[in-house]
């Protein structure tokens, strides 16, 4: 055979190589549209993810308590999942089921649940997916005092400004041997609606209910003379610039901030700092009701601290589409499986092993409709 011979022939087998080649990537790209257009009411007919998650944005917005867990697995999980873009606005317990309820968002974070005259504003009906825990700490600025103990009566009459002194004879009965100067209070409390205020003033109602008498809500009307600012981390930067301030902080932001934070007399009658060992404690008497809401407030127990407060991701029954119940319970499933192993990590106590498969089974139970 001539060499020219023998080009054309390998020329051919090129050919028909390519020929072949290109049959079989039209066949995958029609299989690959054939899934995407059954894949049910999806707004994202475009690439899925490595994961195989579709690409979609979910907006969430809502608590600060849990902000700073949130935000840090949620990058993790993003940078996961390229095409997929989980959002989460911190603007309060109180905003953010607002906006869940108007159908701003997808979902909501929550420390405080839904009252019942609102309840029929989520139309379908809403479910709570506990996430973490964590302390709410009783931090304070107090120039020569870096250890204090404060019982449920004398924080009542602090925060309601009937105490105005840190030498009163009832913070220095709390505190045997301690010199504490007669440096005047200042109260520091949130200004916008807040989840931490709500667990926070009914731990106080559960615990001294003839001492408290402001009430609890995610807001509630603190005394003239006291100062509001926004967020958990707005407060804490208040209490630290501020010499004689003491005010509620959520545990990672009192931390973050470098506050320190006094011991609160629990209901066995021992004075317990607030810590993530202390709140695990107080977890695991918490009881759980059908709808997975719990209340560790004021729980039995030596080692207990008194002020735990759970969280929730807040979500509808039911979603309009199928991509977004998809990419939702992938995030959701991902904060109750390996975001709990950096919930410690992070400041925050993780689910006991009971509750968090309840967590997941309520996950599945989410749907298109």
């Amino acid at each position: 055979m001539s060499n020219e011979s023998s080009r054309i022939i390998r020329l051919l087998a090129v050919v028909l190589g390519l020929s072949l080649l290109a049959a079989a990537c039209g066949s995958s790209n029609s299989g690959a549209s054939a899934a995407s257009s059954n894949s049910g009411n999806s707004t994202s007919t475009s690439s899925a993810s490595p994961a195989g998650l579709p690409s979609l944005t979910l907006n969430g917005s809502g608590a600060t308590f849990p902000a700073a867990f949130y935000e840090e697995v949620l990058a993790t999980f993003n940078n996961d999942n390229p095409g997929v873009t989980i959002n989460y606005n911190p603007v309060g317990s109180g905003q953010g089921q607002s906006d869940l309820a108007g159908k701003l968002t997808d979902f909501a974070g929550s420390d405080s649940l839904v009252k019942d005259v609102d309840k029929a504003n989520y139309k379908g009906g809403f479910l709570y997916i506990p996430t973490v825990a964590a302390p709410i700490t009783v931090s304070y600025n107090l120039k020569g005092v870096d250890s204090l103990q404060l019982s449920p009566e004398v924080l009542a009459g602090i925060l309601q400004t009937d105490i105005t002194s840190w030498d009163d004879a009832a913070i220095a009965a709390d505190n045997p041997g301690l010199t504490l100067p007669s440096t005047p209070i200042t109260v520091v409390h949130r200004s916008d609606g807040s989840g931490t205020t709500a667990n926070f003033t009914h731990y106080l109602d559960l615990a001294v209910p003839n001492a408290w008498k402001l009430g609890t809500d995610k807001t509630v009307n603190w005394p003239s003379g006291t100062i509001g600012a926004q967020g958990n981390t707005g407060v804490a930067d208040r209490i630290k610039n501020t010499d004689g301030a003491i005010g509620y902080v959520d545990f990672a932001d009192a931390r973050a901030t470098g506050l320190t934070f006094a011991a609160i007399k629990n209901k066995d009658g021992n004075y317990v700092v607030a810590s993530l060992d202390a709140s695990s404690a107080a977890l695991d008497g918490a009881v759980v009701a059908a709808d997975l809401t719990y209340n560790p407030l004021n729980a039995a127990g030596a080692a207990s601290y008194p002020i735990v407060a759970p969280t929730y991701i807040l979500t509808y029954k039911t979603y309009p589409k199928q991509d977004t119940v998809t990419v939702l319970q992938a995030m959701l499933r991902y904060l109750l499986g390996p975001a709990q192993d950096q919930a410690n990590a992070l400041d925050f106590a993780k689910l006991p092993e009971g509750l968090r498969q309840k967590a997941l089974a309520q996950v599945d139970s989410i749907t298109v409709g």
